[in-house]
């Protein structure tokens, strides 16, 4: 195959101009550019590269309808959706130039040399954290926008001074293409090596293979499937020089719904649920795949609302032919479950549209059938009800990775909320109490990531501020004269924050 077209996820037809597809030839020339841009794009200061982020995110806005309508027609996602994840992607670009002018990313810290400490002195020590090299990138399929070409890990690999290389996902070719188009005029505006962004499209697994196994790639980010983040970790391990792969991948993010909660506005919780269930016919990673709670008369008024609710629920067109396939598989699983009731399934879906489906099970079925707690990508989600507060603590243990788990409590819910939460932590990346998982704020102090299956390292984010110290890693400077230092590291250096001592200066 040498070109490809786009396919409208409405019809399932192909739309648009043709793309031609990137080989392996491609993905060396892409990556010796970044190797050969990584000196000195590596080598700017603060502003350079926030006013480099800044004027991506102004060649977005440029783009202006053009932009919306070829990912509308792409996702087969709504107009207002889009457009709040173009000024969410906005946003991301904004908020690392922030953070890049402020410094605070670098770490920086320095143990003055104590000559004169018995028994021994000190020697002069100063750290500060450096980029890691080129980064791969690769699309996610449900945000075309906000986790694709200009999404959090290029903006946040960017911002640490990384040059990227962007494996654009198949199913928004054109959409990728017109944001590429946005980010390569920001390098030129900027005056950086063109090397600092390449962009590779093609459909098929090897052009993101050939580009994790490049030499000259030192980090991935990916937001994907388990399959494909862990088939990309296994190339990224067996290499020459292995390279960590930050992948996102599979969380089904259980809800918890205490008692008197449920007792007090069980029905309305039941409606809610349902909302967020459905939003973006259920193609988000933090869609609530999972509901857990005591038996009683409140979970019944929850039951009844939500399978009322999801009855009533349209069909609504998924992302591509392949997520709807699998989607419908995954439900069909759920429904041929001797162990599962099938409580509701909305209005059935037409080619590449998807109906919402809700399940209920008992917590000892679901503890004795690992194949429940898989994700099922999708509006779709599985009651699990527990005969008491000891089965609902066995059913947390025996979770996966998270990235959210959700509380719905009231003041009377606290001391069993406070039982929970030891487990809770060790389980997911973000706790909410009383709301739903369906929406990541991007800002300093959110993480969007979890133990394993939900990522790859538990350790990290792909959203917030935090998410840039992926693609860094710390150096020490040992009584290196004053003129070899780095410049923030030298005695007269200002502006970024630092630990001198163990105080920390502003």
């Amino acid at each position: 195959m040498t070109d490809f077209r786009s396919v409208a996820a409405a019809t399932g037809q192909p739309q648009g101009p043709s793309f031609a597809v990137h080989g392996p030839a491609d993905v060396a020339n892409a990556c010796a550019a970044a190797a050969e841009a990584f000196d000195t794009y590596r080598a700017t200061d603060a502003e350079v590269r926030a006013a480099f982020l800044e004027r991506i995110a102004e060649e977005i806005l440029a783009i202006g309808d053009d932009l919306i309508e070829a990912a509308m027609q792409e996702s087969g996602l709504p107009r207002p959706r889009l457009e709040g994840e173009r000024g969410r992607t906005v946003g991301q670009l904004r908020l690392f130039a922030d953070v890049v002018r402020k410094g605070a990313w670098q770490q920086l810290r320095i143990d003055p040399a104590l000559p004169d400490r018995q028994p021994l002195p000190r020697p002069d020590i100063r750290l500060r954290m450096i980029p890691l090299g080129p980064v791969a990138v690769f699309g996610a399929s449900n945000f075309p926008l906000a986790f694709s070409t200009a999404g959090g890990d290029t903006a946040s690999a960017l911002a640490a001074g990384c040059p990227v290389v962007v494996k654009g996902h198949p199913a928004h070719p054109q959409t990728g293409a017109l944001v590429a188009a946005a980010i390569e005029r920001a390098v030129a505006a900027c005056g950086l090596p063109s090397g600092v962004f390449g962009h590779l499209v093609g459909p098929s697994n090897e052009l993101g293979a050939a580009l994790v196994q490049d030499p000259r790639i030192a980090a991935v980010g990916f937001t994907g499937s388990r399959a494909g983040g862990l088939a990309l970790a296994k190339l990224a391990q067996a290499r020459d020089v292995p390279i960590p792969v930050y992948a996102e991948m599979s969380s089904i993010n259980p809800v918890l719904l205490l008692p008197e909660a449920l007792k007090a506005r069980g029905e309305a919780l039941g409606t809610a649920f349902v909302a967020s269930l459905t939003m973006g016919a259920g193609q988000f990673c933090t869609n609530p795949g999972l509901v857990l709670a005591i038996e009683g008369e409140g979970l019944d008024a929850f039951v009844a609302a939500a399978t009322s609710s999801v009855a009533a629920a349209a069909a609504q067109t998924m992302l591509t032919s392949g997520i709807c396939q699998a989607y419908a598989s995954g439900v069909l699983a759920l429904e041929g479950n001797a162990a599962v009731e099938t409580l509701a399934k909305g209005a059935p879906g037409e080619g590449t549209q998807g109906g919402a489906a809700l399940f209920r099970t008992t917590a000892s079925a679901f503890l004795a059938d690992k194949a429940m707690g898989h994700e099922v990508f999708g509006a779709a989600s599985l009651v699990v009800v527990c005969k008491d507060e000891a089965e609902l603590l066995a059913l947390l243990k025996g979770l996966e990775g998270q990235l959210t788990a959700t509380l719905h409590m009231d003041v009377a819910d606290e001391p069993l909320a406070a039982r929970l939460l030891p487990v809770l932590e060790i389980k997911a990346g973000r706790i909410l109490a009383n709301g739903w998982p369906t929406g990541v704020e991007v800002c300093h102090a959110m993480v969007h990531g979890g133990p394993f299956p939900a990522t790859s390292d538990s350790r990290t984010t792909s959203v917030g501020s935090l998410a840039i110290d992926r693609f860094l890693r710390p150096v020490s400077y040992q009584n290196l004269s004053a003129n070899l230092l780095p410049p923030e590291l030298r005695d007269d250096a200002h502006g970024a924050p630092r630990l001198v001592d163990g105080v920390l200066k502003i």
